[in-house]
């Protein structure tokens, strides 16, 4: 079993900053690619941004410049800091990992609960 358990979430306003953490745990032999998407009311889920286990990033045009994703190897725990936050930025953002529990395994996307962030205007 792998558990996501995400937090940071809340309510902000437009121009501040909030910085998301996402903690893998479980049974885990290889952490590969990880990364957010976030899913606003009446929308379909949209990829934020992605981190592969070397470093290497991605990100929706309409974040680049203003939020940043990083990983912690050590402690499996990715994060999405958010700054110069806008409206239009609110949705349920949650956090996934592609995950290998056993040498022989292939990965799997294993998914966050999703934590809400509403930016006021």
């Amino acid at each position: 079993q792998v558990q996501l358990v995400e937090s940071g979430g809340g309510l902000v306003q437009a121009g501040d900053s909030l910085r998301l953490s996402c903690a893998v745990s479980g049974s885990i032999f290889s952490n590969n690619a990880m990364g957010w998407y976030r899913q606003a009311p009446g929308k379909q889920r949209e990829l934020v941004a992605t981190i592969t286990s070397g470093g290497s990033t991605n990100y929706a045009d309409s974040v680049k410049g203003r939020f940043t994703i990083s990983r912690d190897n050590a402690k499996n725990t990715e994060y999405l800091q958010m700054n110069s936050l806008k409206p239009e930025d609110t949705a349920v953002y949650y956090c996934y990992a592609d995950i290998s529990s056993h040498w022989y395994e292939r990965g799997r996307d294993y998914w966050g609960q999703g934590t809400q962030v509403t930016i006021s205007s």
